[in-house]
């Protein structure tokens, strides 16, 4: 089977342990090929934009004894991390280490190696200089922005590698993220929910159809149920079709589910909530839907599950 290269963005944190160990319990360590990639700056990166200030510029030698502290914590990481992957079944030869020194930016410098032939980035919501509190960090924010091309994955504060939410529409981008998944997790068989949200009517429309006739009031009613009826078999058709794909890769039919969940208010919610509700540990979404537009950084929906997911691990597949 084709190998999976994986980089691995680690800076040392706590997070970065997590990435390691999500990557080695979801991804099967037969086809496993991973990259420990660490971006090394010679001061924290929060201080960059004082670096221009000469006046900063003679303080810095006390920086200097933070970097080799940083230097040796990133190497004992590296060690420890090697380690866990080897005891998980991680071939020795499949584990690479790669420390390079800054050169644009800690994401940018991420983002361009990532181009360089992987199927997938792996990253923390944060590392070791983002705010605790912070939804979401700054490196993870920015590689949103950046990795558009290459399926990123966002480990969340609970590595659970039990069951998979794959939020699906009737796209073909949809499709392309079933056989993602499938190609990752297919020799690791575990559960898979396809899930469909409909939304339902927003609170502005229903005060607009209230000026409506009943009779025009019962008549867009029943357009609106039987568009619905429509929508709902049309994805059976598209669930029949990832069940195909899933199958393909080794997935078992009997650990995928299907659900279309409608009148919700909001997708992003109610995927979230599904995931939390099914204790699904990885949700995948796509960037772009039906409408083929690429939207800042990604699709509504896709952005508000990364936001709001932060104890599940979140894939942003093209």
């Amino acid at each position: 089977m084709e190998k999976k290269r994986i980089l691995a963005a680690v800076d040392g944190s706590p997070w970065s342990h997590l990435v390691v160990q999500y990557v080695a319990q979801m991804v099967d360590t037969g086809i496993l090929e991973i990259v420990l990639f660490h971006v090394s700056s010679p001061i924290p990166e929060s201080f960059w934009d004082l670096e221009r200030n000469p006046a900063f510029r003679s303080r810095l030698a006390p920086v200097a004894a933070w970097e080799m502290a940083q230097k040796k914590a990133v190497e004992d990481f590296m060690e420890a991390a090697t380690a866990s992957l080897k005891r998980a079944g991680v071939p020795e030869e499949a584990v690479r280490v790669v420390i390079k020194q800054r050169e644009v930016g800690i994401a940018r410098d991420i983002a361009f190696e990532a181009h360089k032939g992987y199927d997938a980035v792996v990253v923390g919501r944060r590392g070791v200089s983002d705010v605790k509190d912070l939804i979401l960090g700054s490196v993870a924010t920015k590689l949103l922005g950046r990795v558009v091309d290459v399926p990123l994955w966002i480990v969340g504060e609970t590595v659970s590698p039990d069951g998979v939410l794959v939020a699906m529409d009737a796209s073909d981008e949809a499709l392309k993220a079933v056989g993602f998944t499938a190609s990752m997790v297919g020799r690791k068989p575990r559960r898979v929910l396809l899930l469909h949200v409909i939304r339902g009517m927003d609170p502005g429309a229903q005060s607009v159809l209230r000026f409506f006739a009943p009779e025009e009031q019962r008549d867009w009613l029943k357009k609106s149920e039987e568009e619905l009826e429509r929508v709902v078999a049309h994805m059976d058709a598209v669930f029949e079709r990832a069940f195909t794909v899933l199958e393909a890769e080794g997935v078992p039919r009997h650990l995928i589910e299907t659900k279309v969940i409608t009148g919700a208010t909001s997708r992003a919610g109610a995927i979230v909530q599904e995931a939390r509700a099914g204790n699904y540990g990885t949700v995948v979404v796509g960037r772009r839907g039906l409408s083929r537009v690429e939207e800042f950084f990604m699709g509504r929906v896709s952005n508000k599950v990364v936001q709001l997911a932060k104890d599940r691990t979140v894939w942003v597949v093209n």
